[in-house]
């Protein structure tokens, strides 16, 4: 009979936040516990607890490993774009995405719900650096991003949270289509990359 090959403490934390993505985007933040990630990854209550050290410090590292996800997606659709190979739809889309689809709305409305305003810190830095990343790259060491580029980022950040959030409902009520939201931060995002694209030439 075949052993079980022992995962490192580094294989067995990324496989218990992977089965914790799945769970929040399968069934919602509520349902993302020690049990039941246990379950999915074959692990103990008390491994996971050695990993997180608990439900909350679980859910602080799901958003965490979501954020650091995410923003290292978008990019590299923001370096892809340079050259022609994504558009800046792509980018607002991969945003609305990772808010929606992926969880990250709910994950959001559920660490503020259970008082949890600390973890939210994690998806602030993640973003922020991923901006002035790519922003450096493009204009040099010495070249953080600019006021522009961190209102165009915050202003797709919330559009893509609240669309997570009310966006269908709202937009319906007030006889939009569902997809306004991100027209809207596209038009961001592409006024964003121009005035970078300028200020590098």
């Amino acid at each position: 009979m075949a052993t079980r090959r022992r995962l490192s403490p580094e294989e067995s934390r990324a496989g218990a936040l992977e089965a914790a993505r799945n769970l929040l985007i399968e069934a919602g933040p509520q349902a993302v516990t020690l049990k039941a990630v246990g379950a999915r990854v074959g692990r103990t209550h008390a491994n996971l607890l050695h990993h997180f050290g608990s439900a909350a410090g679980l859910q602080h590292a799901l958003g965490v490993y979501l954020a650091e996800s995410v923003c290292d997606r978008i990019a590299a659709t923001i370096r892809a774009s340079r050259s022609g190979g994504a558009s800046p739809r792509m980018i607002v889309d991969q945003a609305f995405d990772a808010f929606d689809g992926e969880g990250g709305g709910a994950l959001v409305s559920w660490l503020l719900a259970t008082g949890q305003e600390d973890a939210l810190e994690p998806f602030a830095k993640a973003i922020h650096q991923m901006i002035e990343t790519v922003h450096k790259e493009e204009l040099g060491a010495d070249q953080p991003a600019d006021r522009d580029a961190l209102e165009s980022t915050l202003t797709v950040v919330l559009l893509a949270l609240g669309q997570s959030l009310i966006g269908g409902p709202l937009s319906s009520a007030l006889k939009l289509p569902n997809h306004t939201a991100r027209d809207i931060a596209e038009r961001f995002v592409d006024d964003s990359l121009e005035k970078v694209e300028q200020r590098g030439a």
